[in-house]
């Protein structure tokens, strides 16, 4: 029994010895695991990581010579790559201050197209020195100013010829005749239809920031000044003779210019909030609203509602002043449709195979009623 005792003694020595070397070796690890990840982190990578090399931003000098004369006006410098043209007319203005960044046109080559203000130095740089030619574009407006003058003058001068104020007619033979309902009626359409034109100017169209030189300014307001008043003084005269098929023909072309105006409104609304897939802008498409079906038909539905106007308007007054108004404006917005159009046809080809610029149903017939009336009119003659 003694004997048994002292070999139990004995294992368990052992077993405890045992569970103490693990122990220590296990500590042992531990120290070893922790010092060796310290010298690790100590030591640092093993490659040295290069330095980043910052590059330097290039810098162009622009130098500005007279277009004319070729002698140099200035040298603009430290022009970086993302600079634009407009950067350079601001820092020109600084150096020269008689030239306002408006009336300032820089080009590539004499007698060159004017560059835009968006191009930057770098696209238009061969070198690091950038040779530019100034022409000076004369006495510039915004476009705002330009629209607003030719919107109001017709306004306020179509006005004081309705109201007939003295030294325009004769006051006894305006106090002896009374006037037709069509001259009442053909003021309020005329004044609706500038009116909106002003609004808008300025509450839905995004006119451009750019500027235009103020002999266009001049032209637009003698051109639409001047037909208003040559329009007025016929409509408002007091020997001025209704249409030759009385409220018939009046009340269809007012209908008619209503309606033209409502559509030309609507697309001018649409054409100022067109949709974006992505990065790249859609044709405007039509919507619920009816007066935007025409887009299906045509790729400029406002100037064919303009024009419906303006044909509607010369039935309803039956002027001869107010038919050549109408001509030229069909011819000039008709060449302004045809650029307009080619220029959808490159952006979308597939979408305006099927269209025309601006000749749609709506204006055919607006044509039609106005042959028929004069076909009738000399009939009965």
């Amino acid at each position: 029994m003694f004997k048994r005792h002292k070999s139990l003694a004995s294992e368990r020595k052992k077993e405890l010895s045992s569970h103490g070397a693990t122990r220590s070796t296990l500590k042992n690890d531990m120290r070893n695991f922790h010092f060796l990840s310290q010298l690790i982190l100590s030591a640092g990578p093993l490659k040295s990581i290069p330095a980043v090399k910052h590059s330097k931003t290039a810098h162009f000098e622009v130098e500005i010579l007279d277009a004319h004369t070729r002698k140099q006006i200035c040298i603009v410098d430290k022009v970086t790559q993302t600079s634009t043209i407009h950067d350079v007319k601001q820092k020109f203005h600084k150096a020269c201050p008689k030239w306002y960044p408006s009336r300032i046109g820089l080009q590539l080559e004499r007698g060159g197209p004017f560059l835009k203000d968006y191009v930057t130095i770098q696209s238009v740089a061969a070198s690091s020195i950038v040779t530019l030619y100034f022409t000076d574009l004369g006495q510039q407006v915004s476009w705002t100013t330009v629209f607003l003058a030719e919107y109001t003058g017709p306004l306020l001068i179509y006005l004081l010829f309705y109201l007939r104020i003295p030294y325009i007619y004769d006051m006894k033979e305006c106090s002896r005749r009374l006037r037709h309902p069509v001259v009442h009626l053909a003021c309020f359409c005329h004044c609706m239809h500038y009116i909106r034109y002003l609004l808008e100017t300025l509450f839905v169209h995004k006119v451009s920031a750019g500027h235009t030189p103020l002999k266009n300014l001049i032209k637009g307001c003698v051109f639409y000044w001047g037909f208003t008043s040559w329009m007025a003084y016929y409509i408002n005269h007091p020997r001025y003779t209704p249409p030759s098929f009385g409220n018939r023909q009046i009340t269809v072309s007012a209908i008619n210019f209503l309606i033209c105006e409502a559509g030309n409104h609507f697309i001018n609304v649409v054409l100022a909030h067109p949709n974006h897939t992505g990065n790249n802008a859609c044709f405007p498409s039509p919507n619920y609203n009816p007066f935007t079906w025409m887009f299906f038909l045509v790729s400029c539905p406002n100037y064919t509602y303009e024009i419906g106007s303006w044909i509607s308007f010369t039935v309803m007054t039956q002027t001869l002043p107010v038919g050549i108004f109408t001509l030229l404006m069909t011819i000039q917005m008709s060449l302004w449709a045809q650029k307009k159009h080619k220029v959808y046809l490159k952006k979308f080809n597939s979408y305006m195979r099927r269209k025309s610029a601006m000749i749609p149903f709506i204006l055919a017939w607006n044509i039609l009623m106005a042959s028929s009336l004069l076909v009738k009119e000399k009939s009965a003659e």
